[in-house]
């Protein structure tokens, strides 16, 4: 198969072309590095399969296919990015999706969009099943971010009413794993950060507010399953294991040996209280579930910031 990733420099979508190359398939890759690094796509230079171009999605894709598949994850995720840079992240749900749609349409492709929980906003249903429409705050400061991932899943579903472009729609929890920017105001990264430099560990709120986290392989596993099934609407995809972040913090200090204190500061707005998805769904209908334990996948991520080079984890 031949695919088209944009996005494909981030967290994410460098391990999904490393899932696709090791299949045997080709992928065209593209990203304007806002938030992606050069580093992740670099030990795949030279791979026979695999063609980079930087380029912003928010212009009409040019890239020549035809594509089997198209697969946009182009998106300011993390909260230190998205409220540094709000009308980009609309933008990448708003017009680059559409771009990205008009290539699925062209070729008569596949089409998958990355969406969020965030859809789900600070939930009043707990656990959060795909048919809850979500209690999310549309002028807050997180709304460039949540209100850019629901604007996305509709005008997917509209393209595939209108035109029949087969579209599949993952709402994507938590996700950790390396590859991960150490300082993009995640929880994950920024633990081990902190541990890894002995400073104390930041806790917002009181630290009761939950997570659940999805080691990344288990989610390109996800990922790869939905595009390949029949399903239209919004599928979750992460771990249903709940902890709270204080729990998290303590699993972290564990594994990196770190004596660091946890240091509290007050929750950022909007920040939701809880997030658990309900995978029943996918169970179902993709025979999806997370199989690497939280123990493994975090010694794992552990260990690749560990051997970064020090300009890398340097302040």
């Amino acid at each position: 198969m031949h695919h088209l990733i944009s996005g494909a420099a981030g967290f994410i979508g460098s391990h999904l072309c490393d899932r696709l190359l090791a299949d045997g398939d080709s992928v065209v890759a593209i990203d304007n590095f806002i938030t992606g690094s050069h580093r992740n796509l670099f030990h795949l230079t030279d791979h026979p399969k695999f063609v980079f171009y930087e380029f912003d999605v928010t212009a009409p894709v040019t890239v020549m296919g035809p594509f089997d598949q198209v697969w946009h994850l182009a998106s300011l995720a993390s909260p230190m990015a998205y409220l540094a840079h709000p009308i980009e992240t609309l933008e990448s749900g708003s017009t680059a999706t559409r771009n990205m749609l008009e290539v699925a349409r062209r070729d008569s492709s596949g089409f998958l969009l990355t969406s969020t929980s965030e859809c789900y906003g600070d939930p009043l249903e707990h656990p959060q099943v795909e048919t809850y429409w979500g209690n999310v705050n549309p002028v807050g400061v997180r709304s460039c971010y949540d209100e850019s991932k629901r604007y996305a899943e509709a005008l997917t579903m509209a393209v595939h009413r209108v035109h029949g472009v087969r579209t599949t729609i993952a709402r994507i929890f938590n996700t950790y794993g390396p590859r991960m920017q150490l300082k993009d105001g995640r929880v994950v990264p920024a633990f081990i950060d902190q541990a890894l430099h002995g400073e104390p560990m930041t806790v917002f709120g009181d630290g009761t507010q939950t997570r659940s986290f999805c080691y990344v392989r288990d989610l390109v596993d996800g990922l790869y399953r939905l595009t390949m099934s029949d399903e239209r609407y919004p599928v979750n995809l992460g771990n249903p294991q709940e902890l709270t972040i204080l729990e998290f913090a303590e699993r972290i200090r564990r594994l990196t040996g770190t004596t660091a204190q946890l240091e509290y500061k007050p929750l950022p707005e909007d920040d939701p209280k809880r997030r658990q998805p309900d995978i029943g769904k996918a169970k179902t209908i993709l025979g999806w579930e997370p199989k690497v334990s939280l123990e493994d996948g975090l010694r794992e991520t552990i260990e690749y910031f560990q051997s970064l080079p020090a300009p890398a984890l340097a302040r």
